[in-house]
Parts: structure tokens; sequence; C-alpha cells
């Protein structure tokens, strides 16, 4: 076997199948997490079966809504389409890979020009392309042009696949691609309605992906708060330090990266929002974090949790408010099962205390996936009608459950979030890091 075919990946053997080659050309979970999934009886997930099911997933939309085919630039619908990355971070803010799904199910993927081999492994994908960047940064003042040629291509492949049909969903494209493809004639659709409702409902192999990083994420939480509660008490331990050993344990997992900087602790809670930075944290004080942890497969894991880090005891307040955010997140839950619907779930529930109304948390749940998703539920005095009306849980849905105690004018805030799979039958909180008992009380 040669050396360039010894680094492809092998799209029907998993990992842990494979032995230890460090010339295998692959992102995705490393023998730390698949040591300790073993040891926890996880079940890898089957990715050939979970990129036909996304694949499926698509198609099966653009036949429903007449469509014929989808212009996908977001890297993380690109990610779901594909399976494939390369330089998302990058990528999001200089969009040079474009991936169109037709409804026939044809597949092309406009790649790097440097970097054309990074689909090889996936047989749904049949074109590799160039020339999606038509952004300034690269194609300066002849982007227009760019732009046009690209189009040119879309049209080629429409043609040769959706026959006379014009309609075509894009998610998120810069202006002179828009423009470009109203001049040639197509109907552009709203694309990342297809995508968020596609994405929404998680196929068995998806939540085998999401089990694992689960799994990962909460033992790089593990290894944060151990770090935290060692270090702090010793002095000189920041919230950028405290922040650095989740990426760092998600890295070392096989995670690929962390969207917000949502630490803070004692009275930089409060109002929340805050990033973490410089600040020295004492001991008896809160430390409150919101994860947005990208983690293995891709798939988002959100977790917050609040700390008391010290030996004296958590005030009595922080104590109330930790029960009250338990009381939140547990009767939000317990409404959570199919056929249930957004209306029902954002006008229903547990009610916050009023001195908690006015720095409540943006909506009350929202999906999750390979980032945070559609649906959003929001709190009733954010209810627009129509804006959710069609919408109810299905199985196969995961939503994040909010609890943001926040006093207003305070020093201090609660944060918690667990992540609920929608089951058959009702729910189950995949979620399993344990609440601090120092303010459970």
């Amino acid at each position: 076997m040669t050396y360039s075919d010894r680094r492809k990946i092998d799209p029907s053997r998993p990992p842990a199948a494979l032995p230890p080659d460090n010339d295998r050309m692959e992102i995705g979970p490393t023998q730390l997490a698949l040591s300790e999934w073993g040891e926890a009886g996880l079940i890898l997930p089957d990715l050939p079966r979970m990129r036909e099911y996304r694949w499926n997933r698509l198609t099966e939309a653009l036949v429903g809504r007449d469509y014929g085919g989808i212009l996908l630039f977001d890297p993380l619908n690109i990610r779901y389409a594909t399976d494939s990355t390369n330089m998302q971070l990058w990528n999001s803010h200089n969009p040079f890979r474009a991936v169109m799904v037709c409804a026939d199910g044809h597949m092309v993927i406009w790649e790097y020009r440097q970097s054309p081999f990074l689909c090889d492994f996936n047989p749904l994908v049949k074109e590799v392309r160039f020339g999606a960047g038509f952004f300034y940064m690269s194609a300066g003042d002849a982007t227009a042009l760019a732009a046009e040629g690209f189009a040119g291509q879309v049209a080629e492949v429409m043609a040769a696949h959706a026959g006379g049909n014009r309609r075509i969903a894009v998610d998120k494209i810069m202006v002179h691609g828009l423009k470009a493809l109203e001049r040639a004639g197509f109907e552009v659709m709203e694309g990342e309605e297809v995508t968020e409702r596609v994405r929404a409902v998680k196929g068995p192999e998806e939540i085998a992906a999401m089990r694992c990083a689960h799994h990962a994420c909460e033992a790089s939480i593990a290894e944060m708060e151990a770090a935290a509660r060692e270090g702090i008490p010793l002095g000189g331990m920041s919230e950028d330090d405290v922040w650095a050993e989740l990426h760092k344990s998600n890295i070392r997992r096989g995670g690929e990266w962390i969207e917000t900087r949502l630490l803070a602790s004692g009275p930089r809670t409060n109002p929340w929002f805050q990033e973490c930075g410089p600040r020295i944290i004492s001991p008896d004080e809160i430390v409150a974090f919101d994860t947005d942890l990208v983690g293995c497969y891709g798939i988002c894991i959100d977790i917050s949790r609040t700390w008391w880090i010290g030996d004296g005891p958590a005030p009595a307040r922080m104590q109330d408010a930790m029960r009250h955010g338990l009381d939140h997140i547990r009767e939000n839950q317990s409404m959570l099962k199919p056929g249930v619907t957004i209306h029902e779930l954002t006008h229903g529930g547990h009610r916050l205390a009023p001195e908690y109304w006015a720095q409540k948390y943006s909506c009350k749940m929202h999906g999750v996936g390979l980032c945070d998703e559609w649906p959003s539920v929001p709190y009733p005095d954010a209810w627009t009608p129509g804006e959710f009306d069609d919408v109810a849980l299905e199985p196969g849905m995961v939503l994040c459950v909010e609890a943001l105690i926040s006093p207003e004018g305070g020093d201090f805030s609660i944060k918690l979030e667990d992540q609920v799979l929608i089951t058959e039958t009702g729910h189950e909180v995949l979620t399993r890091y344990p609440y601090d008992p120092r303010l459970t009380g």
C-alpha cells in the first residue's frame, strides 16, 4: 500500500477498529476518548449510515418543497451534508466552500483548491469543483466576476440534475453570489428553513454520536472542575485559566472548538453574558459557565453549571436561587414529549419568581445538534404569533433546557442547562453532570 493510500479514511471502518496509524488523515475521536467510551459501554456511531440518513433527509425535504436543489455555504450545513470539515472557523467569515445537493441526490462540493481530497472518504459526494470563493479578501474588485463564474457552474449542475426546475434554496451567500444566481434565472428560496428543520430530527447514529460526544464533554468538564477546585484556593487562577482547561480537555478527546467564552466568576456573573477574562477568582466565590462546546463528530454539547468554590458555606441567597433554578429546569423538562407544541412549552411550565424575571435567559429551551439549532422556545413575553405555530416536538429532537436565575441589580447569577432527547414515549436527560451540592443545600 502506498503512503498516499494509507493516509485515506476508510469509511467502512470506525477509528476504533483500526490500528494506531500516525499517518491517518482524520479529524475525530482520540484514543483517550475511545478508551473512555469503551469503559462506559457506549456504542460508536456507524458513520456511513449517519451520512446516508442526513443525505436522505435533505433530498426528501427538497422533493417535498419542489426545489431543484439546495446550495449550502454555512460550514455547519456543509458538515451536515458531507460530514467533512475544512478550517471551519476561518471558512465561517471567508466563505470559500459550498455544497450543492440536488433533489435527485447528486451532491457537489466546491472545495479549497489545495485540498480536493477532503471528501474522498464519502461516496455520496459525486463531484469536486472549485470557485466558490467570491469574497472580497480573496477576489477583490473582481468579486462580481468570480460570482458570475460560480453561478455558471451551478447552472450546469442544475441543468444536468434538476431539468427545468429553477427553484434553488440557498442558506448563507455573499451578495454578489445572490445577484449572480438571480441574473442566471434562478428563483432563490430560503435555504435556512430547509436545513434547520431537516437537522432538527436526529437519526439513531446521530444520537449515538451525541452520546459519545456528551460523555467526552462531561469528562472535560470534570477536569476543568478539578483544576478550578485545586487552583483557585492557591491564588492567582483567572477565569481564562479555568476556561483553558475545558478547551484543552476537549481537544485531547478529539473535540473541535468552543463557540463562546461564557465563563464568569463572583459578581461578574451578574449580569450574565460577560465573557471570561483575566479576573483572578477568589476563594468562596461562584464560577458559572456555558460550554457551547463543539465536540467529537462535530456534535455540540451545551451544558451550564454553577459551582461554589471554597471551604466556607455558600450564602443562603445563592442556595435559594439554585433551588429555584432546579425547579425551573425540572418542571420544564417534565413537559417534553412527542406532540407537545412550542406554544404549550412557551406558555406552560415553571414560572420564575418576580425578582428573577427581568434578567431571565433569552429563551426557555432551544434545539441542539451541530450547534444551537431550531426550534427556540421563548418566554411568553417574547412570543410572536406565526413564529412557531405549526411546530410540535418529534422523537429524535434534542433540546437544551435553560435556567438563568439572576436577581436584577444583584451580585451573582446561577446558570444551569441540560441537554434532553425526545424519545418515542417522552424524554431522556442526556446530561449527567451533577449539580454542585454546595449550592443545592
